[in-house]
């Protein structure tokens, strides 16, 4: 077995087509299933399910991938480590976010960038149960979550913001003479909303529960960009966390603020206590900080 093999898997299941998988690791397509076979063989296992094209991985090969994204990772935090022990940071960054919350991820990453030009990202969005599952799986290096229920002897966090709610919606569709919006008033109106599961929609559930409310959704998604489409076509009004700057998907739109509306917990950053640890992570987390004090000191 050598780390070739494990990449190979880990494009198939990205692309979900051999032909593809083979052009993003520059082999041809018959290299790349002989090699795939014999990983098979090595293990004992069948891991791809195959017909006239792919058809997915069997069990096994769904429990091999996970082990292959972890070699990848370590692999990765190695040459990372290797080049922080040299005093550079190259590599790239994992960063999981949750879809919806009061502090722009971008800021960091920008902030980051600038000071390492060497590094990559990719960020990932994901519910705050799966970034921590993949923080301790070493397939992230940093999470933007909620910092609810959160195990400190595994986890080290810093706060970023207390995200607070308000109201989008299109202009053209729906208007309101109040600075503010009761929850009541939320209430009756159609809404798009997070899809359920989501902290974000949690702490809205949790806001309209309180107070005897049970409005019907009329639109639900997990992918923010649909509900900013469906409130620009004045289909419903979103809840989404103010200074988010999604007003500014489009001219028209407007985030009202809603009394008393914020999420459950804070929203922080969040890393591994595992060893070894993430020269990435650890480095972000100081620039971090220093960002914060910043944005306090200009606040």
């Amino acid at each position: 077995m050598d780390i070739k093999q494990l990449k190979f898997l880990v494009a198939l299941d990205e692309t979900r087509h051999f032909g593809q998988a083979a052009a993003r690791c520059h082999v041809t397509q018959p290299t790349l299933s002989m090699r795939l076979r014999n990983l098979e063989e090595e293990l004992g296992l069948e891991l791809v399910q195959r017909g006239q094209r792919f058809e997915g991985f069997t069990e096994a090969g769904q429990r091999v991938l996970g082990w292959a994204r972890s070699l990848l990772a370590a692999e990765d935090g190695l040459y990372a480590e290797a080049a922080a022990c040299r005093g550079q940071l190259v590599g790239t960054l994992r960063v999981g976010v949750v879809p919806l919350g009061g502090f722009d991820p971008m800021r960091l990453v920008s902030r980051f960038a600038s000071a390492h030009p060497e590094l990559r990202f990719r960020l990932f969005a994901l519910s705050s149960e799966q970034i921590l599952e993949r923080l301790g799986r070493n397939q992230l290096d940093l999470g933007i979550s909620y910092l609810e229920r959160l195990d400190r002897s595994q986890f080290a966090s810093l706060e970023l913001a207390d995200t607070r709610m308000g109201l989008l919606h299109d202009r053209r569709h729906f208007s309101f003479a109040s600075p503010s919006l009761s929850w009541e008033a939320v209430a009756g109106l159609p809404l798009g909303l997070l899809s359920s599961g989501m902290h974000f929609r949690q702490s809205i559930d949790h806001a309209l529960r309180s107070r005897g409310l049970t409005p019907q959704p009329r639109l639900e998604s997990d992918a923010v960009h649909q509900l900013l489409l469906a409130a620009s076509a004045g289909l419903c009004c979103a809840v989404m966390p103010l200074d988010s700057g999604l007003d500014g998907f489009s001219e028209h739109l407007q985030l009202t603020p809603i009394e008393d509306a914020h999420t459950l917990a804070p929203l922080g950053l969040i890393r591994h206590h595992g060893t070894p640890g993430s020269a990435l992570a650890e480095a972000c987390f100081v620039e971090a900080e220093r960002l914060l004090s910043e944005l306090r000191t200009a606040g």
